[in-house]
């Protein structure tokens, strides 16, 4: 069995890449393949449209072409050479003999060669599309969004081939790193090693096989130290007991301390990587259909996105590539991302990323939406060993979470109203489960995602993708009545960007749309529009384009915290949400928080808000008044002061209640408002005995320091268009941490737009009520210049100017 890279400092430098495009088949070799004209430099790891992309060339077709890569290497004696992608059908030679062949962009591939000094390194990758026609097994059921059918049978990705989702591209080249290193007398052939946390100690448990040696290695950890035990079934083995480390948790419940662990062979120490110690189990409800994670004997409310990619044209797998949007998902109170089977597995970046920044991963296995037939031998054990190596490779990762066959293969089937028989594959029921547990016993397999329910799409049993709010276009009570146990996909709102955001004002409504359907997400997010805030969104697009801009930017966020504040009440039964997506693969109003250039959406702000881990947030509950939700997934209680005001005109008082409260550690409770309040007072407008009363409710949290940690905001007859505005004050001071802008109100204004373009603020499109000076911390976008922004309601209406000139 495969296992991960161990890095030497003795490897090989392997440069001089160039790359060559040819007609399919037109060279059988590297001897035909010197004599292509219109050589060009390139780099690896890499892909051949990114090449092409920096050069202003066009990258479109390359799935018809054969694309040539050609390097050099320099050495003496026996070397291992490593492959650890080639995407998608390659051929590799060292000068002119034939080295291996692959077939699965997922594998990795290790030859051993003999090097007698400089030597050339020839990779051909295949056009995909002659491959693509040929004829495999009759498939059950042909998935509508990715129209090249033949994809089912080769391991590739399908990030660029499903129109409407992603931009065209096709993904070609050695786009994972190549190594070469000589053959030590002492080698790591194979390991097995995974840590686990019981009783409040940590576990680390290998199994090593070596090669060329026969004495016994050493696993270090800690600083401590234990020889591994000779196993009857060979290799060495055993497992430390690690008493005193402190237990990894997701960031918004705990730490992530991580502990370096390596192995001493014949006095060379080889790092592992470092790993986390927590226990995690999977809570089924009492009623045994819910799907929630349970780590370190806490329940964890997961929230998050679906993860596209930082760049589908580059696809690079370098740890600076990854922080930026990593930390932008912990910023945002994130503590999941899924990795969807449309993707690719990332690199061991990723993963060390989301160990550090305590970011939970569900992984799907790269399987999507298609009839994977398993009846040729050699493709069941390449879909198998890709599992394995991937397993192998993240064994030591803690932030993974849990394992999943693939994404909406089973909900094809029972969506075109085939019978539960047809769903069943031995890829996902036999194949990835087994692998799963030969190497990450300690996590949950889902067979598929979505799956669980009497239909695999069903949301009230198991793990489902909820698009009844959103997609669909239901009613926003009835993210309530759906009752989702556990949200692997949800929402698929089509998120405006920023107005200053570098995409051109052309593409920013552009929306994702799914293949065939006479409608489009923007007419999904003008359904929400029209329902929160009671217009006619084409007519308001008419008539006043730039205020129908501005709400459609807020609306998307609105509806996203409200369906949060739904799930993360005490008396949900639901477990996590993970939005459709993370981040736009392409510019416009994507599925994504944050837009192609990188930059958060209003949407991602709405997130923020709605994920916090010390949290107030309110739920219409009709004649029952409103619910008040507290919520507090910190280790410690927390002495807060609960605050709630009706506010009439959006500016008078006509209730004003405090409390003073003790949140336990790690708590979730809920409060009447009638219960606080002390008396009847239409908070929601349910019994409508006269007049309305008051137009907003704010609630607020506030910490020991008087500081407000959380905000909530209830309209009790829906949102008006927020065309009435006041001046509201401004001002700048700064401290060792950089800028603070303050902004105070003296009446309601929605909606709020920090416009600065040498900054990012930590809050933006929010609601300003009165009575709170809001203090915000101002993040400069690159090289630091002096804040000078405007404060802007939707329309573009200008409520304030600042400047530190």
């Amino acid at each position: 069995m495969a296992h991960p890279t161990i890095l030497r400092l003795d490897q090989v430098h392997l440069s001089d890449w160039r790359l060559a495009l040819s007609v399919a088949g037109q060279c059988a070799d590297p001897t035909q393949a010197s004599l292509l004209e219109g050589w060009i430099e390139t780099f690896v790891p890499g892909v051949a449209a990114n090449t092409l992309r920096s050069l202003d060339r066009d990258f479109l077709g390359l799935d018809d072409q054969d694309v040539w890569y050609h390097g050099s290497l320099e050495g003496q004696g026996d070397h291992f050479l490593k492959f650890e992608g080639l995407a998608t059908l390659a051929e590799v030679w060292l000068d002119s003999r034939f080295v291996l062949t692959s077939r699965s962009m997922f594998l990795t591939h290790e030859a051993r060669v003999e090097l007698t000094g400089r030597h050339e390194i020839w990779i051909c990758f295949r056009a995909l599309n002659p491959e693509l026609e040929i004829k495999g097994p009759r498939a059950k059921w042909r998935p509508r969004m990715i129209p090249r059918q033949g994809l089912r049978l080769v391991r590739t990705t399908l990030m660029g081939r499903m129109p409407g989702w992603t931009p065209e591209v096709d993904i070609v080249g050695p786009w994972r790193p190549i190594h070469c290193w000589p053959v030590s007398p002492a080698t790591l052939g194979e390991f097995d090693i995974r840590a686990g946390y019981e009783n409040g100690r940590g576990l680390l448990t290998a199994r090593v096989v070596l090669e060329g040696t026969t004495e016994p290695p050493v696993m270090v950890c800690d600083g401590r130290r234990m020889v591994l035990s000779r196993l009857p079934q060979g290799g060495f083995g055993g497992t430390m007991t690690l008493s005193g480390v402190e237990p990894w948790w997701p960031h918004t419940h705990g730490d992530q301390p991580l502990y370096a662990v390596s192995v001493e062979v014949d006095g060379q120490e080889i790092h592992l990587g470092r790993t986390g110690f927590r226990s995690l189990q999977v809570d089924r409800a009492e009623d045994g259909m819910g799907f929630g994670l349970v780590i370190n004997g806490v329940p964890i409310f997961c929230r998050g996105a679906g993860w596209t990619s930082g760049d589908p044209v580059a696809m690079s797998g370098e740890r600076q590539a990854y922080e930026p949007w990593l930390r932008l998902a912990r910023d945002a109170g994130m503590n999941m991302l899924r990795m969807s089977g449309t993707g690719v597995y990332e690199s061991p970046a990723f993963y060390e990323l989301c160990d550090e920044l305590g970011l939970l991963v569900w992984q799907d296995f790269m399987f999507a939406n298609f009839d994977y037939s398993v009846s040729d031998p050699a493709f069941a054990g390449s879909c198998a060993e890709e599992a394995a190596q991937f397993l192998s490779g993240t064994q030591l990762s803690p932030c993974l979470a849990v394992l999943c066959g693939g994404s909406e293969v089973q909900q094809q089937a029972a969506m075109m109203g085939m019978k539960p028989e047809t769903w069943s594959s031995d890829l996902l029921e036999e194949i990835l489960p087994s692998v799963a547990k030969a190497w990450r016993p300690d996590l949950p397999y889902v067979v598929n995602s979505p799956s669980g329910g009497a239909l695999p799409f069903v949301v009230n049993e198991g793990v489902g993708h909820y698009y009844g709010v959103g997609a669909y276009m239901r009613p926003l009570g009835d993210a309530r009545r759906a009752n989702v146990r556990f949200a692997s996909e949800c929402l698929a709102l089509a998120n405006l960007p920023q107005p200053s955001s570098e995409i051109a004002a052309d593409l920013a409504l552009l929306a994702p749309r799914d293949l065939g359907a006479d409608w489009d997400f923007g007419d999904v997010r003008n359904h929400y529009l029209g329902l929160i805030h009671g217009v006619d969104p084409i007519g308001l697009r008419s008539s006043n384009p730039r205020l129908y801009l501005d709400l459609s930017r807020a609306v998307t966020g609105e509806v996203m915290e409200q369906v949060f504040a739904e799930w993360r009440r005490g008396a949900s039964d639901c477990a996590g949400g993970l939005v459709w997506t993370f981040q736009d693969v392409m510019a416009g109003a994507g599925w994504g928080v944050i837009d192609s250039q990188g930059e958060p959406k209003p949407a991602w702000y709405a997130l923020k808000r709605a994920f916090g881990s010390v949290q107030v947030a309110v739920t219409d509950e009709g004649v029952n008044g409103l619910a008040l939700h507290l919520t507090n997934e910190t280790a410690s209680e927390i002495e807060v002061e609960l605050e709630l005001t009706c506010l009439r005109d959006g500016a008078t008082p006509v209730v004003s209640v405090r409390r003073s409260m003790i949140l336990a550690a790690r708590s979730v409770q809920e409060i009447s408002a009638f219960a606080l309040i002390g008396r009847f007072f239409d908070i929601t407008y349910a019994y409508r005995f006269g007049p309305q009363g008051h137009d907003v409710t704010v609630v607020r949290l506030r910490d020991s320091a008087g500081r407000v940690v959380s905000e909530a905001f209830h309209f009790p007859v829906g949102r008006d268009l927020g065309e009435t505005v006041a001046p509201i004050e401004a001002s700048l001071s700064q401290d060792r941490q950089g800028w603070v802008l303050t902004l105070e109100a003296h009446r309601l204004i929605q909606s709020v737009h920090i416009a600065d373009p040498g900054y990012r603020p930590d809050d933006d499109w929010f609601h300003l009520a009165p009575g709170h000076r809001k203090a915000m911390r101002l993040q400069a976008r690159g090289e630091a210049v002096p804040p000078k922004g405007q404060i802007l309601a939707p329309g573009g209406r200008v409520l304030a100017d600042y400047s530190a000139d």
